[in-house]
C-alpha cells in the first residue's frame, strides 16, 4: 500500500466498491479497507439488483473487487480502528498498527440488525426468519408466514406480506394495541391476529415449522418476519465528531443513521457516507448508487481543491521568489532606503 491516498473508503460492500470504482476510473488513488463483515452474509442471494438478480452476495462483492482493482484501486482486508483529522486530510490506523493517510474519506460501514430477543431467531435470520418483503418475499411466496409485531409498523408489514401469500398471521407480540380500523383491514385481507408474546421459533430437521407462544401454544408457520432495530455502524464517524440521527416512524425509533446531503457529504468537511450507514432502508442496488454518487462528489471536491492550488501556483509563476525580492527592493527605494 501507498501511505497517502486521495481517498480511503472504509467498507467493502456494494456502496464502498461502487464509490471506489467511480474514483478509480477518475484516476484517483483509492484504498478500500474491508473488514469482511457484510450485513447480508447469511442471505443466499441478492435481489432487485438489475442484471444481477439472484447473485450470491459474495459473488457480487468478488466481481466488484475485480472491477475496482482493474482500474488501479487497492483493496485490503482489515479494520480502521481510528481516524483523526490532520492538517491536509486524515490519518487512519488499520488494525491498531498501520497508518495510512487520505485527503478524503468515504465511510460505508453499514448497519447492524439488532434482532428481537426470541429463541431461535438469530440462528435462522436470513434463511426463514426474514425482515424485508422485497429482499425475501418471492422466495417464501404462498407459504404460511408469521409476522411478529414489535413496533407500530406491524400492521403495515402484515399487509405487505399478504401480497405474497394468502396465509399470513400477525403475532401482535409487543406491538401497540390494534385500533378498530386496523383490525378491520386485517380481517378484510384474511390475516389472523394472535395475541400474547412470542417465546421462540420452532425448528424441525433444519426447517422452521412454527411459532411457540409463551402460553405454550405452537402455531404452524414456514417463515417468520421480525422487525430488527437498524443501528448504524458509526463508531469511526462519531470519533470524527459526527452524531447519529434516530430514524423515527409513528413515534417509534426504528434505528439510527448518519445524516448527509444527497451526495453523501456529512457535516464534517472531507467526510462522505453511503449505503446503510446513511440510509437504513437502502437495498443493495440503492447502496451501490449512493456509493457511486458519493464517489463522483468526492472527485469533484478534489478537482476544485487541485484547481485552487494550480491557480495559486500559476499566479505565483515560475519566478515567484525572484519577483518577491524585486518588489521588496523597489519598495525600499520608494521609501528612500
Amino acid at each position: 500500500m501507498n501511505e497517502t491516498y486521495d481517498v480511503v473508503v472504509v467498507g467493502g460492500g456494494a456502496a464502498g466498491l461502487a464509490g471506489a470504482l467511480a474514483l478509480a476510473r477518475a484516476r484517483r488513488s483509492v484504498l478500500v479497507v474491508d473488514a469482511g463483515e457484510p450485513r447480508n452474509a447469511r442471505a443466499g442471494h441478492v435481489h432487485n439488483y438489475l442484471a444481477r438478480e439472484g447473485t450470491p452476495p459474495a459473488e457480487l462483492v468478488a466481481i466488484g473487487r475485480d472491477e475496482v482493482t482493474a482500474y488501479g484501486g487497492e483493496i485490503v482486508r482489515g479494520t480502521v480502528t481510528t481516524a483523526v483529522r490532520t492538517g491536509d486530510g486524515f490519518a487512519l490506523t488499520l488494525d491498531g498498527r498501520q497508518i495510512v493517510r487520505a485527503r478524503r474519506l468515504l465511510v460505508t460501514t453499514g448497519l447492524a440488525d439488532e434482532l428481537p430477543d426470541i429463541e431461535g431467531v438469530a440462528e435462522r435470520f436470513g434463511r426463514d426468519v426474514l425482515h424485508c418483503p422485497y429482499c425475501h418475499g418471492w422466495e417464501v411466496r404462498d407459504q404460511a408466514i408469521g409476522v411478529v409485531g414489535g413496533n407500530p409498523m406491524a400492521v403495515h408489514a402484515s399487509l405487505l406480506w399478504r401480497q405474497l401469500s394468502e396465509d399470513v398471521t400477525l403475532f401482535r407480540h409487543r406491538a401497540p394495541e390494534l385500533t378498530g380500523e386496523q383490525r378491520e383491514e386485517l380481517a378484510a385481507r384474511g390475516i389472523r391476529v394472535v395475541e400474547g408474546e412470542v417465546a421462540a421459533v420452532e425448528v424441525t430437521g433444519d426447517r422452521l415449522t412454527g411459532v411457540r407462544m409463551r402460553s405454550g401454544e405452537v402455531v404452524p408457520r414456514q417463515a417468520v418476519v421480525v422487525a430488527p432495530r437498524f443501528t448504524a455502524r458509526a463508531g469511526l464517524l462519531t470519533g470524527l465528531g459526527l452524531e447519529v440521527t434516530e430514524q423515527v416512524l409513528q413515534g417509534h425509533v426504528m434505528g439510527t443513521f448518519v445524516a448527509a446531503d444527497p451526495a453523501g457529504a456529512t457535516a464534517v468537511p472531507g467526510v462522505w457516507v453511503a449505503g446503510n450507514v446513511a440510509n437504513v432502508s437502502a437495498q443493495v442496488i440503492v447502496s451501490a448508487a449512493g456509493g457511486m454518487t458519493a464517489g463522483a462528489a468526492i472527485n469533484a471536491d478534489l478537482v476544485a481543491e487541485d484547481t485552487g492550488r494550480a491557480v495559486a501556483a500559476h499566479r505565483a509563476g515560475p519566478f515567484a521568489g525572484e519577483r518577491a525580492v524585486g518588489e521588496l527592493v523597489m519598495g525600499d527605494r520608494r521609501h528612500g532606503i
